[in-house]
């Protein structure tokens, strides 16, 4: 790729720019299920500068945005993939969520780490090469999806839809120096213990669904998983108890605590390595709570893997990833990176802790498609609190590396 080109390009990632655009779909809530408001900004705002949009319906009313710059035929393929779902706020921001703020290197808002930084560095990458009018032979494609926080629902629907592409990357924020291709599988189940409800002036006749679930909750946390080590994720698998909800009936009602819960349910993560399938792990857990019912015959449980849609928690389990590092897609992301920096990047392939998590490249890897992780990172405030950033030097760095690697992908001939 000529030298000129790669310049022009790179002449129109501005900070400024990249940094009002993040701040634009920060204010902009969209928590999981609830992404529809976001995904037609980003609609108008494609359809504004030409690309091809296609609002997708992912379920009844939830919509996500997939926009194409298309290129002249007869090239390769790529998507620019990222979520646009958050997570639920932790208590005692100092900020206000959605009233974003640039702080120095810092942009704060509800989801700037993951992934909105990571959306505006895709975003910010197409952009250029669409405002530098260089030719590209194949497709340049922003799936900016919904629903990953779900396991992948949004990435799921859109292959089921028939996309496809010769390569991708997943902006997530793994930081402007790490290049990944590893991560370990995720999967969600809910736990219920029943019980026998019975009033106050009863106790003695009770079975107390909330009393089983506490001896339930030390036990699947020591459960003895059936997996083959891997050095490179040396504390995985793992288990978590992440939510607990106890009540009477199914619905967990808490309008009665004069009468004792016989429904208690947990909400437990699972981290897990290569050769683990949700089958495995649900045996795991029965066979650890089938002994703890061989010591209290009172204790009744069941187990829902994934757990109820309404809980919207993970509806879809994310595999394991590990894809060859001399994948191009790998290798161009790692030749582009160098020759904006003058040396190598500070990782590529595993990275502990950040492998811990899982991302929508394990459903692009199943469906055939090279993928690589590579986006900005960020965090919390280091006072403790609770106010979430993305490193503006990160959304900058990662949309040059994203726009010169498209440039060169969208250039190879089929």
């Amino acid at each position: 790729m000529e030298k000129k080109t790669k310049e022009k390009v790179l002449k129109q990632i501005k900070e400024e720019k990249l940094a009002n655009f993040a701040q634009q779909i920060l204010r902009i809530p969209s928590f999981k299920t609830e992404e529809t408001h976001l995904a037609r900004f980003l609609a108008n705002y494609f359809r504004r500068r030409g690309y091809q949009v296609e609002l997708q319906e992912v379920e009844p009313g939830r919509f996500q945005t997939i926009a194409t710059l298309k290129g002249s035929g007869g090239g390769k393929s790529l998507m620019l993939n990222g979520h646009i779902d958050i997570d639920p706020l932790a208590m005692g921001w100092r900020r206000d969520p959605f009233n974003p703020t640039w702080e120095g290197d810092r942009i704060y808002g509800a989801g700037a780490n993951n992934m909105k930084g990571g959306l505006a560095s895709l975003i910010g990458a197409a952009e250029a090469l669409r405002k530098a009018k260089v030719s590209l032979k194949g497709d340049l494609i922003i799936a900016c999806v919904v629903g990953e926080l779900q396991g992948g629902v949004g990435t799921i629907h859109a292959l089921r839809q028939g996309l496809r592409t010769d390569m991708a990357i997943v902006a997530e924020p793994y930081g402007k120096d790490n290049i990944l291709t590893v991560h370990v599988g995720w999967i969600q189940i809910a736990i219920h213990t029943l019980g026998l409800s019975q009033h106050a002036s009863r106790l003695e006749k009770s079975i107390d669904a909330i009393e089983k679930m506490i001896k339930v909750i030390p036990a699947i946390k020591k459960t003895r998983f059936t997996y083959t080590p891997r050095p490179d994720l040396p504390d995985m698998p793992r288990l978590m108890v992440g939510c607990i909800i106890g009540g009477r009936g199914r619905d967990h009602d808490l309008k009665g605590p004069n009468f004792t819960s016989d429904f208690c349910t947990i909400l437990a993560d699972v981290r897990t390595v290569p050769g683990q399938t949700p089958a495995t792990v649900e045996a795991d857990i029965r066979r650890t709570l089938d002994a703890l019912k061989a010591e209290d015959p009172e204790l009744e449980y069941e187990i829902e893997l994934p757990p109820p849609p309404h809980y919207k928690t993970q509806v879809v389990t994310m595999n394991p990833l590990d894809v060859p590092k001399d994948e191009y897609i790998v290798q161009s992301v790692v030749r582009n990176y160098q020759e904006l920096t003058g040396h190598p990047p500070a990782t590529v392939g595993t990275l502990v802790p950040r492998s811990y998590a899982g991302n929508d490249t394990c459903h692009l890897w199943e469906a055939g498609i090279p993928c690589v992780l590579y986006g900005p990172d960020g965090g919390r405030d280091e006072k403790g609190e609770p106010d979430g950033f993305v490193y503006l030097s990160h959304v900058v760095h990662c949309a040059k590396v994203i726009a010169l690697t498209a440039l060169e992908v969208c250039s190879i001939p089929k």
